[in-house]
């Protein structure tokens, strides 16, 4: 490989080091007219060819450049800079891939209202995705009692019961509204209203267990508490906020060469 074919750049005072046909990746973009000498805002100092712009996001748009993929760490969180520097040098493959991983990422939120009164427990789950408004609309089952038989007179035993299930109540696309116990006037106990939350198999009536079953099946897709309110004087409710962020480890465009304005596949989501 001979010098000509690499090329040395001064971007933001940091110093890389290319292949020629790593920058001409994209053949209208500024880095390509940067190396073909069609960009005059470029200037070649001592063999380098100066860029005054941030160094260390150029790092990331040379990664882009020679794998076709991004791969940022875990902690990364300036995504709207590093969109402004694809922007920059007119990069549009990446600009769209970054615009999608922005979409994506924003944080879905979810609110779990929780009310005990008395006998009686009632929930009110609200949330930003709806599709883990839909994972729980299929996983919550309310089971109301059905007497299906008359006690006899002097018979201590009470009237057979069956459980008639229910899906929740869904007042919208992004709330579903349930609860469970017995509101303390029905004989003999009939009446009374269970929640079963899949994969649990249980039928449970008492609140308190509902909800930590309900919380507990939150975290396990992902969400973790951000806050609680504080009750309002005379308001006996509770409201905990939870929040989820989904960001994809690898930013990747297909590998098969094609046009720079060709619309990028969203990355994979596991």
């Amino acid at each position: 490989m001979s010098s000509e074919d690499l090329v040395t750049l001064n971007v933001g005072g940091k110093i890389f080091t290319t292949r020629l046909s790593t920058l001409k990746q994209f053949p209208t973009s500024r880095l390509a007219g940067m190396v073909d000498g069609r960009d005059p805002e470029f200037k070649t100092v001592n063999g380098q060819i100066f860029v005054d712009r941030d160094g260390a996001l150029f790092s990331f748009i040379l990664d882009f450049l020679r794998n076709r993929e991004l791969l940022l760490p875990s902690d990364f969180s300036d995504y709207l800079r590093l969109q402004r520097e694809a922007l920059f040098y007119e990069l549009d493959s990446l600009v769209e891939l970054l615009s999608q991983h922005l979409l994506q990422s924003r944080p879905a939120l979810m609110e779990v209202h929780f009310l005990n009164r008395n006998t009686q427990a009632f929930f009110r789950v609200f949330g930003s995705c709806n599709k883990t408004i839909e994972l729980l609309a299929r996983r919550i089952t309310v089971f109301v009692e059905q007497p299906t038989g008359l006690a006899r007179s002097g018979n201590p035993f009470p009237p057979q019961v069956t459980l008639l299930p229910l899906p929740p109540q869904r007042p919208s696309h992004h709330d579903l509204v349930f609860h469970c116990g017995s509101d303390g006037t029905i004989e003999n106990h009939a009446g009374v209203r269970y929640i079963s939350i899949k994969p649990d198999n249980r039928k449970l009536a008492n609140g308190t267990n509902v909800f930590g079953l309900l919380i507990d099946t939150l975290l396990k897709e992902g969400f973790h508490l951000v806050s609680t309110r504080t009750p309002a004087s005379g308001d006996k409710s509770e409201c905990y906020v939870f929040e989820r962020i989904k960001r994809p480890q690898v930013l990747g465009e297909n590998k098969t060469p094609k046009p720079e304005n060709t619309t990028i596949p969203p990355p994979s989501q596991k």
